[in-house]
């Protein structure tokens, strides 16, 4: 089932076209290649001029932004009550993934009927980024900890969760392997109510062993059920990786999770609208839910 992040006011993609994709972030406009869209643009080449920066990839790899007006280094904008830092990166990012909106959406409505049923809920975040669903689990009401091994990464995180006010939530702000640190939990009998992860596609394990997600998630997914409680609400999986279907990290969560605990299993594509008045959708990457009931 694919989901469509359409509740954006800070946030749109103004048109899509010969792998780029134009977009608003608040009141600045940013074009940023997207390998996806092999189809034409719609909107005038006057209109995909008019942007503050644009992302051009190098033919050696990597790339660069054209800044063709003035841009701050960093800005915020909203989504309801949740407020994030957008900060153009050398890698083509800006410190957001808009169409996660739609699990925050899911997040917040599963983890608030918990608590406003008297239950304490602790959300484990792993591979946390930014701390978009932090913010949002934090919003609701859960206790949350965010696992990143990048400094950087949990700093801005932290920033997210001041920035929305939620400063005075309880989060725990780990820098850490993703992969030790579950250890660690499994080795304290640590128990979560829900876990959120987006592992990355490459990366190198707890021992310095190379991480290919289709060789090591079954594994790494088997490890984290363990932490979940009884009664848990959710297991949110997230993939950006190419080619891997969510039929794939479905079934992942039907067999190690669902099997053993019962529950719904749920999966697509994340999506965000396009406005430029086609009507289409543009796919930006997977999730696979397991619902507890």
């Amino acid at each position: 089932m694919n989901v469509i992040a359409e509740k954006w006011d800070d946030y749109e993609v103004m048109d899509t076209g010969n792998g780029m994709k134009l977009e608003r972030w608040g009141k600045y406009i940013l074009s940023r290649p997207d390998p996806q869209v092999i189809w034409t643009k719609t909107l005038s080449e006057s209109v995909w001029s008019n942007v503050s920066a644009e992302y051009i990839r190098d033919v050696s790899g990597g790339g660069r932004w054209n800044y063709k007006s003035s841009l701050p280094s960093k800005w915020t904008i909203s989504y309801d009550n949740l407020k994030f830092y957008i900060e153009p990166t050398g890698f083509k990012h800006t410190g957001l993934f808009p169409e996660q909106a739609s699990n925050w959406d899911w997040m917040i409505n599963s983890i608030s009927k918990a608590v406003n049923s008297g239950r304490e809920i602790n959300v484990l975040n792993l591979f946390g980024y930014t701390g978009g669903a932090t913010v949002a689990c934090a919003s609701a009401g859960a206790k949350v900890c965010h696992v990143d091994a990048a400094k950087g990464m949990v700093t801005r995180a932290k920033e997210n969760v001041i920035l929305s006010g939620l400063g005075d939530k309880t989060v725990r702000y780990i820098i850490d392997d993703a992969f030790k640190f579950v250890i660690k939990e499994l080795k304290r009998g640590n128990k979560y109510d829900a876990i959120i992860m987006d592992p990355p596609s490459y990366g190198r394990g707890p021992s310095g062993e190379i991480w290919k997600l289709e060789d090591n998630l079954c594994d790494f997914i088997a490890e984290c059920s363990k932490l979940l409680t009884e009664d848990a609400l959710f297991f949110l999986l997230n993939s950006y990786t190419t080619g891997l279907s969510p039929v794939v990290t479905g079934n992942i969560l039907t067999l190690l999770i669902k099997q053993k605990e019962g529950g719904i299993v749920t999966s697509g594509d994340l999506c965000l609208p396009v406005t430029n008045g086609t009507g289409i959708i543009l796919p930006c990457g997977s999730y696979a839910r397991w619902e507890g009931l």
